[in-house]
């Protein structure tokens, strides 16, 4: 969780009143609160911070590990085989693990699940699900089928790559028990409204039933969320009595949070780098979660202002591209903990698909050539901004609230790209309506920065559909390249691991030349855990993004 912000307000009264020694305060990013409890997500609410409170309810049907492999020990799945072309998987569920009610989670449960990820997939649904387009969702799938209480069988339409498939199809499903949720049996668009309707609301009896290692306890809106241990779990069990989750106004107010011990484990913001010596009761641990950061720009023939035919030119994006500057961005505000990136696939942490042949970006930081690119395609500048036959290179940037890091590395790039005679106008917007926009109605933005970037859940095999393929549910710039999406089927394909390697390598060459989205800077989070609280940063998973408070502990 890396946003950060800006403010002065003191930390929740909440906290400070329900604070006790076997309760561990987690601090939530700037102005972000968890806003869908189902484990299956819109795309409205396709965010680390929900995914982190699934993961705390709900077991995954694949847990993916620190290095990026399966752990069947820690997943619903016990087992899966496949064909030699990868057209059909066989699940064997575990009996490790039950419902909170004493009911064993069946291949039912998992039926269920897909019936209601396949419906949220489709054309007009009533909330679109937020994984639609990764891991062959849905389109890929030809049936999920139930053999008897413990096997799934999954056949495929076409063949795929076997391990891509686990990694970003079947890992994608974290099952619920159908007894409870399955309401509308016959009626997928009633059941899509039920699920919408208690989405948000935790306390719903509903979410009492669940086989991940906390249950939901109790919640105040814009103030605090918390979850106590699940008795029934299978797993490693929490020994904290309680987990709660603070809403943060600013950075000021998380860091007072820290400094005076009622957040336990949070983040130093890195705009107060200097300061970090006043959190005596603390460690700091930096660490790189699997990921990159960028800038959305609308490709949509409707983007406000009539911008999207220009955005769609890969030049303007490389003109604006060459106006970001990555290692002033790294110096200035992240303290030299972070790295110049131009490609999906981060070069930290370290990972086997990661192609070391990008490490020399293609448009460099340069914005008198960013300039020069695009007065050789037509523009000119005219009272200081760039246009062509009436267009003005001129928009706004819509921008998450909040962080004074934020807020300086956007005031940056405004400052560079007016060197080129691009016009940029800033828009501080709450993080929840960033990705409201972008995600809600093309015709309101041209440009996005939230700052936290993207992490890779569900997609942990880092191919591009659920990014970049044209429709798929997170392209919320309406990207749209035939060349990308063939490359990026590719990557599905079976082969030998030089062959898949290969392929995955052609996708992010073309995504580092194309620039689907702006890239930015791959910056490490600054975080910060109570010397009372152990585990925190040896159970983080950098893959997954996620923390695994069943294994914290207090002293």
């Amino acid at each position: 969780m890396t946003l950060a912000g800006c403010g002065t307000q003191a930390p929740s009264s909440a906290a400070v009143a329900t604070k006790a020694p076997t309760t561990v305060v987690m601090a939530l990013p700037v102005q972000t609160s968890p806003d869908w409890f189902f484990p299956v997500l819109a795309s409205t609410a396709f965010i680390d911070v929900n995914s982190q409170m699934n993961f705390l309810m709900y077991k995954p049907l694949v847990y993916i590990s620190k290095t990026d492999g399966v752990d069947y020990q820690k997943s619903l799945a016990q087992s899966i085989t496949y064909n030699a072309n990868g057209t059909r998987y066989v699940i064997t569920l575990s009996h490790k693990y039950k419902w909170s009610n004493g009911q064993p989670v069946t291949s039912q449960d998992v039926v269920f699940t897909w019936n209601i990820m396949d419906a949220a997939s489709q054309n007009n649904a009533v909330w679109s699900y937020g994984g639609a387009g990764g891991g062959g969702v849905p389109t890929d799938f030809q049936s999920v089928t139930a053999d008897g209480p413990d096997k799934v069988i999954v056949t495929l339409v076409h063949p795929e790559n076997q391990t891509w498939f686990i990694h970003n199809g079947l890992a994608q499903i974290i099952p619920v028990p159908a007894s409870v949720w399955d309401k509308y049996p016959t009626n997928m668009t009633a059941e899509l409204n039920y699920i919408k309707s208690i989405a948000n609301i935790p306390t719903a009896k509903p979410y009492s039933v669940v086989d991940g290692p906390f249950k939901f306890s109790q919640m105040a809106p814009n103030d605090y969320w918390t979850f106590v241990p699940n008795p029934a779990y299978g797993g490693h069990r929490a020994t904290i009595k309680k987990l709660e989750f603070q809403y943060e106004t600013s950075t000021s107010n998380e860091f007072a949070g820290l400094k005076t011990g009622i957040v336990d484990v949070g983040y130093l913001p890195p705009s107060l780098w200097n300061s970090r010596s006043a959190l005596t009761g603390d460690r700091f641990w930096s660490a790189y979660p699997f990921g990159f950061n960028m800038a959305r720009v609308n490709q949509s023939p409707l983007a406000e202002g009539g911008l999207g035919p220009v955005f769609s030119q890969r030049y303007v994006r490389a003109a604006l591209e060459m106006g970001i500057n990555q290692q002033g961005i790294i110096d200035s505000f992240y303290h030299g903990q972070g790295v110049v990136e131009d490609s999906p696939v981060p070069s930290e942490p370290p990972t086997e698909f990661y192609d070391p042949a990008l490490k020399n970006p293609p448009y460099p930081f340069n914005p008198e050539a960013g300039k020069k690119l695009l007065e050789a395609h037509g523009w000119s500048l005219v009272n200081g901004v760039m246009t062509k036959n009436g267009v003005k290179l001129a928009f706004p940037l819509i921008y998450t609230a909040g962080s004074n890091t934020v807020a300086d590395i956007v005031q940056l790039v405004k400052s560079d790209w007016a060197k080129e005679g691009i016009q940029v106008s800033l828009v501080p917007e709450q993080f929840d309506n960033v990705v409201q926009t972008m995600h809600g109605n093309p015709s309101k933005w041209d440009a996005a920065f939230w700052g936290g970037g993207w992490t890779y859940q569900p997609d942990y095999y880092p191919t591009g559909g659920e990014l970049f393929a044209s429709g798929a549910a997170a392209n919320a710039g309406h990207y749209d390249s035939p060349t990308m999406n063939r490359l990026i089927q590719a990557s599905y394909q079976p082969g030998t691991p030089q062959q898949t390697k290969q392929a995955l390598f052609a996708y992010e060459a073309w995504a580092a030349h194309d620039i689907p989205y702006l890239w930015f800077p791959w910056t490490a989070q600054f975080n910060e855990t109570a010397n009372a609280v152990q585990g925190v940063q040896s159970t983080y998973n950098p893959i997954t993004d996620l923390y695994y408070p069943n294994y914290w502990t207090t002293k």
